[in-house]
């Protein structure tokens, strides 16, 4: 959308940046997000760089780029660059899929991309937020899901599986509904949002209508400095590495998803007497259906 941008900075896609910076990037500043925002978009460029070129390119001092690296537990701006170095020189497998590859090699790009985007969305979840997240579900009397595209089949697994905890769930794609629900929420309301860049206007004044009406909010995404992460109570971070042809973050879809099923699982443990009881009644339904 093209007013997307007017809400806030948002990281580039170079997943090996965004996983490193993601974990603290609640302690950033404007400048600090304008030194992330250049560092993922110019990746090999910055290796290469020394303190001065990088304060010259991002307009901020010296004193910041060293106050940035130490808010990412590093010594300085030689500890940054070995680290991306590092990661980026791990696997140096070409995961874009071009038009030359047979099945064979797309599916080896297709599943490495989704291996690495797990191993690093691993790296950088909050778990406590995971934590905090599950008990706003588990004492949820009705839960609310907001996506658009990807993000809406993700939304509608989580309705679908929640459902199955005695919990009340909802589930919208339509901007319009999603208004409408938004407008009706109390204190009492839940909403989980998925969204890739947490950048959508319809979201975002939904979102604010939802928290000016007391309601809370958790946010899945892959943009943790995104307009709708300072909306929300929560947010969970699923970065997966796309590949260039392809336009849709799927990789990433299947990742939120991965942390969807940590949320269910958890929740499914703390309301276990519900749970169990619904599954029996689940089965026993499903199974009159069958021939």
């Amino acid at each position: 959308m093209p007013n997307e941008k007017k809400y806030a900075y948002v990281l580039h896609d170079n997943t090996l940046a965004i996983s490193l910076f993601s974990a603290n990037s609640r302690l950033f500043t404007k400048a600090d997000i304008k030194i992330a925002n250049y560092i993922s978009a110019n990746l090999n460029h910055f290796l290469q760089m020394t303190i001065s070129d990088l304060a010259n390119a991002t307009s901020v001092s010296e004193i910041t780029i060293s106050r940035f690296c130490k808010k990412l537990n590093l010594a300085g701006l030689q500890s940054l660059k070995i680290v991306l170095a590092g990661a980026d020189s791990v696997n140096t497998f070409d995961k874009n899929i071009s038009n030359n590859d047979n099945c064979q090699s797309i599916s080896h790009k297709i599943f490495q991309n989704i291996s690495d985007g797990l191993n690093n969305t691993l790296k950088l979840l909050n778990f406590n937020a995971l934590d905090r997240s599950a008990l706003l579900i588990s004492k949820a009397s009705r839960l609310i899901c907001f996506g658009y595209g990807n993000s809406a089949t993700v939304c509608s697994d989580i309705a679908t599986r929640f459902v199955r905890l005695g919990i009340s769930c909802e589930f919208s794609a339509d901007p319009h509904q999603q208004a409408t629900l938004s407008a009706c929420s109390t204190k009492d309301t839940l909403v989980l949002a998925v969204s890739y860049t947490g950048s959508s206007v319809d979201l975002l004044n939904n979102l604010q209508i939802i928290k000016e009406n007391g309601g809370k909010i958790i946010l899945i995404t892959s943009h943790t400095l995104s307009p709708a992460s300072k909306i929300a109570d929560e947010v969970l971070i699923g970065v997966g590495p796309e590949v260039k042809n392809n336009s849709e973050a799927s990789v990433s879809r299947l990742i939120h998803m991965a942390i969807n099923d940590v949320l269910y699982t958890k929740v499914s443990m703390l309301k276990k007497e519900t749970f169990e009881k619904n599954m029996s009644k689940m089965r026993q339904s499903i199974a009159k259906l069958k021939s």
